[in-house]
């Protein structure tokens, strides 16, 4: 009996402690805070103004280029809109935040776009799949640059 006690409290304090982190999940300041994974400081802190909305035309393929705009809310929410030049296909996505390497690295990850940048001052750089820097030629292409601030709700 006295085992089953012990083992019963056990669970009930590692149930408890696992839960601190999502008890302030409608708060956007704690969000921040607790969605780096690698437990690092948030990025509001580390990088700047990252909120906003970053636009450029990345390099494709089949086709001239990529027209990508990308909507990074304070909230660790994003929104992607990739419209392929000299073609009929538009992609429209999003989704929640997933922060890498400290906070300087923004996952974003939806149902049709899996991608990441690098947060910059006022750009961001899209990542290769190893999450490493593009260093070809083209590098320059795959940087957005921030063309407006996010406005936040008045309270």
């Amino acid at each position: 009996m006295r085992y089953i006690f012990i083992y019963l409290l056990g669970i009930a304090l590692v149930t408890g402690c696992g839960q601190s982190k999502t008890e302030n999940a409608d708060d956007p300041a704690e969000s921040a805070a607790s969605t780096a994974e690698d437990g690092s400081a948030p990025m509001a802190e580390t990088v700047g103004d990252w909120p906003g909305t970053y636009e450029g035309v990345v390099p494709c393929a089949d086709c001239p280029g990529i027209k990508t705009t990308v909507v990074l809310n304070n909230n660790d929410t994003f929104r992607i809109t990739q419209d392929y030049e000299d073609r009929d296909q538009k992609v429209d996505d999003n989704g929640r935040i997933m922060w890498h390497d400290g906070g300087k690295v923004a996952h974003l990850k939806g149902t049709e776009v899996n991608l990441k940048f690098k947060i910059g001052k006022n750009d961001i750089k899209q990542l290769d799949e190893d999450e490493q820097e593009i260093t070809s030629e083209l590098a320059p292409h795959y940087v957005l640059n921030k063309i407006k601030e996010v406005e936040l709700p008045i309270e």
